[in-house]
């Protein structure tokens, strides 16, 4: 066979998967690792919860969930999938946020939002047991975070 057949060949196999591909990660529809957005999802509200006076585990918490979520899913912020936010539970102005979520100290929560309108919470524990491993704490929230966007 001709090389340059076999080049063609391998060259419009390489731009169909582009083609095919590379849009979903545009639309926001696919998370960077290649998770697929459920349709029934229409956002993720991630809150780290704190008082006016942080110890460092608290801190942590916080940071750490927001670089997780800055590194890996920077396209869902951008497309508005994924909203993060540090909240100061003890300020009067956030109140309401506080008793949607039925926050009762410093903590992480997931807010998820569905098409049909409905909410759902979920305080997650599980990230103070690994504020002392960075890569622990992203694997983990980052598996977390998918797993919601994923709709299960």
């Amino acid at each position: 066979m001709n090389k340059r057949y076999i080049y063609a060949g391998v060259g419009i196999l390489i731009l169909a998967l582009l083609i095919f591909t590379i849009p979903k990660y545009f639309t926001g529809n696919v998370t960077a690792s290649g998770t697929e957005i459920s349709g029934d999802i229409e956002k993720l509200e991630i809150i780290h919860f704190h008082g006016t006076n942080q110890c460092s585990s608290c801190i942590a918490v916080g940071n750490l969930a927001e670089e997780t979520i800055n590194t890996y899913f920077s396209n869902e912020l951008k497309f508005g999938k994924i909203v993060f936010k540090h909240i100061n539970g003890d300020l009067s102005e956030n109140s309401e946020l506080v008793k949607k979520y039925e926050v009762t100290g410093s903590s992480l929560w997931i807010g998820t939002y569905y098409t049909d309108g409905s909410f759902t919470k979920e305080e997650n524990i599980n990230v103070w047991y690994k504020i002392k491993n960075k890569q622990d704490y992203f694997n983990y929230l980052k598996g977390v975070i998918e797993s919601k966007l994923s709709g299960e």
